[in-house]
């Protein structure tokens, strides 16, 4: 309730003219049954009231009644629009909460591809070491074989100079 600001005038009589909107402005609450949330509304019509007449005309009655219905309206909205907005955070925090997730699913997969890649890579030099190897045991075998070669010459041509000899 607007309690601070009292009407101009000489002292006393805004302490009288503050005291009636006051009066007022508590007849209004009780009439809405004592609801709260509305002393502002209530403080501006029973000043406007007073200050029209000192009592209220079936014509300021209807404004101060349409000056409610407005004020209702415009209170209603303002409670559409937190709600609008709240509603919008917690969207807000659900999308952020979404891009954490697919944030750390991302982090999550660029490190498996990592060690799949040092897995594979380990994986390729085990295989060129296994190459090698085998490279090397063919060579080996070939060089072998190559003097079981020689060998076999060497015991043909000693036959064929031994059967010469014999004969």
């Amino acid at each position: 309730m607007n309690t601070e600001h009292p009407p101009p005038g000489n002292g006393v009589e805004r302490r009288i003219e503050h005291e009636r909107i006051a009066r007022r402005a508590y007849e209004l609450y009780e009439a809405r049954q004592c609801q709260a949330g509305h002393a502002d509304e209530d403080w501006f019509l029973a000043e406007m009231e007073l200050r029209l007449g000192r009592g209220i005309t079936e014509e300021g009655r209807i404004s101060a009644e349409s000056a409610r219905n407005e004020a209702e309206h415009v209170r209603r909205l303002a409670e559409d629009a937190r709600e609008v907005r709240d509603q919008h955070r917690d969207a807000l925090e659900t999308v952020r909460q979404e891009q954490e997730r697919v944030r750390n699913a991302g982090e999550s997969a660029r490190a498996a591809a990592e060690e799949a890649r040092t897995v594979a890579e380990a994986a390729r030099q085990a295989v060129l070491e296994a190459v090698r190897a085998t490279a090397d045991t063919v060579k080996a075998n070939l060089e072998q074989m190559k003097l079981i070669e020689e060998m076999r010459r060497a015991l043909r041509d000693l036959r064929d100079v031994n059967a010469l000899d014999s004969n």
